[in-house]
């Protein structure tokens, strides 16, 4: 059995789950661990119990695994902070960076670890904490402090009937800056223009009186030394799209308040040609044609129209093999 990245766990599932009633009984003579700190801004805030608190966790960074006990019960949703960091808490929209292996609760087996996608031999990878795509991060890592180590139990139920019950561990390591950090590069003539508020955010400005381009263009505007992105990858950007026929801002993750992260291949084929090859830490301008953004898709909004984004490449993440 094989699980994508950062697998899908539904948060709605496992906190109608705890609202239930259903995390499980943790021995009251059991020795004490540290909890995560409640907060307006905890989607679940799992909290320790006999399950979570039985898994023995070993090493960390790259060595970071655990043990499973054959008796868990997986009767609800736990997390037990096995060590707790001295950072800042990790919340909803942060991106960081860390560790972690996911076992198949049954059985054991290692469904993935992060060592499989991290783009060095480090074994560490940049993690988002979407709860639209990676909640099952969100759920592990939210509302506990940067540098810990945590152990959760999820019962299969909260990722959808018949499914497995699984074990996660996890460890945090930083933040990830949430804008480029390469050095800059001298601006490209006759492509459009970019300002960067203090926060990193782009204002993009169409030269006047320009025809646009027929060909995708592409300029660096910051030039990173990170690993590069190759095709299949998953990146972890922020980025701001504008038309280049008015001006307006059409799609904005610096807007939203959180990065983003995609497959490369999931893209259009403008913005796939503006991220591979590219180091993480980079800034890129780029200018893509309707027949290389969204000319194909007959009745799409932008269908007609010429997009330019500026995109900054914050982390990346090979693509895991298929077994």
């Amino acid at each position: 059995m094989r699980i994508r990245p950062f697998a899908a766990l539904s948060v709605v599932a496992a906190a109608t789950l705890l609202l239930a009633g259903c995390t499980g009984s943790a021995d009251p003579n059991a020795t004490p661990t540290p909890t995560s700190t409640a907060s307006s801004e905890c989607l679940l805030d799992a909290q320790p119990g006999a399950d979570s608190d039985a898994i023995e966790v070993t090493g960390n960074g790259a060595d970071l695994a655990a043990t499973l006990p054959d008796d868990l019960a997986f009767e609800g949703v736990e997390r037990t902070i096995v060590t707790e960091g001295s950072g800042d808490d990790v919340v909803s929209g942060d991106l960081v960076s860390g560790f972690y292996t996911i076992y198949d609760g049954s059985t054991g087996e290692v469904l993935q670890d992060s060592s499989e996608t991290s783009a060095d031999d480090s074994g560490e990878v940049p993690i988002i904490m979407d709860p639209q795509q990676y909640s099952l991060f969100v759920a592990a890592l939210e509302c506990a402090p940067i540098g810990s180590t945590v152990a959760m139990s999820i019962p299969g139920s909260a990722f959808g009937e018949g499914a497995s019950p699984v074990v996660i561990v996890a460890e945090t390591t930083d933040f990830v800056p949430t804008s480029a950090d390469g050095a800059e590069q001298d601006p490209v003539d006759g492509m459009p223009t970019v300002e960067l508020a203090d926060n990193g955010a782009p204002t993009i400005t169409i030269p006047e009186a320009t025809e646009p381009p027929t060909e995708v263009q592409i300029a660096d505007l910051k030039e990173g030394d990170g690993p590069v992105v190759e095709s299949g990858d998953t990146v972890f950007v922020q980025y701001t799209g504008v038309k280049w026929s008015d001006g307006s801002v059409f799609d904005s993750s610096w807007d939203r308040g959180q990065p983003s992260a995609f497959q490369t291949t999931g893209v259009v084929a403008g913005f796939q040609q503006a991220l591979e090859g590219q180091a993480v830490g980079s800034q890129v301008l780029v200018v893509i044609p309707p027949e290389f953004g969204y000319g194909a898709q007959d009745g799409h909004e932008l269908q007609n129209e010429t997009l330019v984004f500026v995109v900054d490449i914050l982390g990346v993440q090979r693509a895991a093999a298929q077994q």
